[in-house]
């Protein structure tokens, strides 16, 4: 699966992307929350300490949403402008 980090998710996790094969249990944007958070302790600070959003193939979705069609994951932190 590929994860792509946007603005200060990016920062804080420092790459740009990533190619994950995640497990067969992983279903939902909540199932893979919880496993990135375990895969590696940066997922674990960013996803704990910092707001962020989650989009499947371009569309924003919910933490409920179900992974299995998807082909990009994109995570970002709420946007303002000014």
């Amino acid at each position: 699966m590929k994860i792509i980090f946007f603005a200060k998710i990016r920062e804080l996790i420092g790459k740009e992307e990533e190619n994950i094969t995640l497990p067969e249990n992983v279903v939902t944007i909540n199932d893979m929350v919880s496993f990135l958070k375990e895969y590696n302790k940066i997922y674990y600070n960013v996803f704990e300490n910092y707001d962020f959003f989650i989009a499947c193939d371009e569309e924003l979705v919910d933490m409920d949403y179900k992974i299995s069609n998807t082909k990009e994951i994109a995570i970002f932190p709420p946007v303002t402008g000014g």
